[in-house]
């Protein structure tokens, strides 16, 4: 049984996706952009875009039934590269206890002009946080 789950992201309805999907134990988060509730963009520059991303990211998996310890994967897209420690130190301060496996590259633009950074992850759940209970929306 798949479980998904929105975030209320413009893109959502408009490119025919949802924020995350959970099959089983595993859950596979989209690329996830700073959108804020209201679809606007998240202000600041890269570390405050990629700690909304990370936000968004860990409400996801929690709302599947999920921890941000299960997260085993993700993959961090940066339209400057030289805000490669920035998006770094914040992506250790929110999946350091879990140490997934990351890839980091640098791109020429996202789906936003005013985008600096677009996150994505993969979890599987842990024995311990097994829920088929989870909400689908």
């Amino acid at each position: 049984m798949r479980q998904r789950i929105t975030s209320g992201s413009p893109f959502e309805a408009q490119f025919g996706f949802c924020r995350a999907v959970r099959t089983g134990d595993r859950i596979i988060v989209a690329g996830t952009g700073p959108i804020e509730d209201d679809g606007s963009t998240t202000p600041g520059g890269a570390e405050a875009q990629a700690a909304r991303c990370c936000t968004v990211i860990i409400r996801a998996v929690e709302e599947l039934g999920g921890t941000a310890a299960d997260i085993v994967r993700t993959r961090m897209f940066l339209t400057d590269i030289a805000e490669q420690n920035a998006v770094g130190e914040v992506h250790a301060r929110y999946f350091a206890a879990a140490r997934p496996a990351a890839t980091m590259v640098g791109v020429a633009a996202l789906c936003r002009p005013e985008w600096l950074v677009e996150i994505e992850a993969e979890a599987i759940i842990s024995a311990a946080n097994k829920s088929d209970g989870a909400q689908s929306r």
